[in-house]
């Protein structure tokens, strides 16, 4: 395991809301993993990112966020810059990075033997502006759906709330968003997904070529976003055939820079962070993240 100065204990950093059981028996499951965790619990958003902030000034070299990718999103912007690893007990609604990482899902003993063995991989961290994020950025629908989408919703439906959102929000005019990377030609599109690994929402390859170690920033600018073409996007996304279609573009680029003369959200890792214009690009230091010590084909490099 990362290292930890001698006497402190490893910060488990909990979002109770982010799972079904009751804040207190889920903090006791995870104490009872080991006597090394101390579990901090959050009752509002941006606790996270300020405990892992005051557990990176008091020593700590190994933080754990327990939680869904907007917990671990919020523990890493509370690192960044830090000598520090990441682990992950993934127990939120949401759990795409750590599916990335082919780390357990909703299975505490499996998840923490992954960062009991110790195995530590450097990914790259990209930035949306001044944040950073650890998956995936979307700008339009993608966040228009999840600033529309309330908690409770998402407690109660889980992931189908976002569909529920989705349907509503199809039907709005789209607005023009302006997609320009430092590398390529300029273009236009309704909504774009600039993403870090290859899965988004669970199990869908979104971006075929993505590796979380590249240096580059996947990008799908798509055209339309009524209904009907929702519907056409999401079957050619089931079966890995969105690059091919003619209203949808996918390309890499180091850099980018989105604007806009509506007004558009911006949401990182689930998490709506702003709106337009938005600069991306990548943390000079990369993200060290205890991962399981045989990579599954899902982790995005294959090696």
């Amino acid at each position: 395991m990362g290292s930890v100065n001698k006497g402190l204990k490893i910060p488990v950093i909990l979002n109770p809301a982010a799972h079904g059981e009751s804040a207190s028996t889920l903090r006791d499951r995870i104490s009872a993993l080991s006597p090394q965790v101390r579990v901090h619990l959050t009752s509002a958003p941006g606790d996270a990112e300020k405990i892992a902030q005051e557990a990176v000034n008091e020593g700590h070299k190994t933080i754990i966020a327990a939680g869904g990718d907007g917990t671990i999103n919020e523990v890493v912007n509370g690192i960044s810059g830090a000598e520090v690893t990441l682990g992950i007990l993934p127990v939120g609604t949401m759990n795409v990075f750590a599916a990335e990482l082919g780390i357990p899902h909703n299975n505490l003993e499996k998840a923490w033997r992954v960062i009991a063995e110790g195995f530590v991989r450097q990914v790259d961290l990209p930035q949306a502006n001044e944040k950073y994020f650890v998956q995936l950025a979307g700008v339009g629908l993608d966040a228009e759906v999840v600033r529309r989408t309330t908690a409770d919703s998402k407690k109660a439906l889980g992931p189908i709330s976002y569909l529920l959102t989705l349907a509503q929000v199809a039907w709005r005019k789209p607005p023009k968003v302006r997609i320009e990377p430092v590398d390529g030609p300029v273009r236009e599109g309704s909504f774009v997904l600039v993403g870090n690994g290859r899965l988004y929402g669970g199990p869908f390859v979104l971006f075929k070529d993505a590796r979380l170690n590249d240096g580059l920033l996947d990008v799908l600018v798509f055209q339309n976003q009524s209904l009907w073409d929702l519907i056409r996007y999401f079957q050619a996304i089931a079966f890995g055939q969105h690059p091919g279609l003619p209203d949808v573009e996918y390309f890499q680029t180091r850099r980018l820079r989105l604007m806009s003369r509506d007004y558009v959200p911006v949401e990182i890792d689930g998490e709506l962070t702003g709106a337009l214009p938005c600069e991306f690009g990548f943390s000079g230091r990369g993200l060290n993240v205890l991962v399981p010590a045989t990579p599954l084909d899902s982790a995005g490099d294959g090696a």
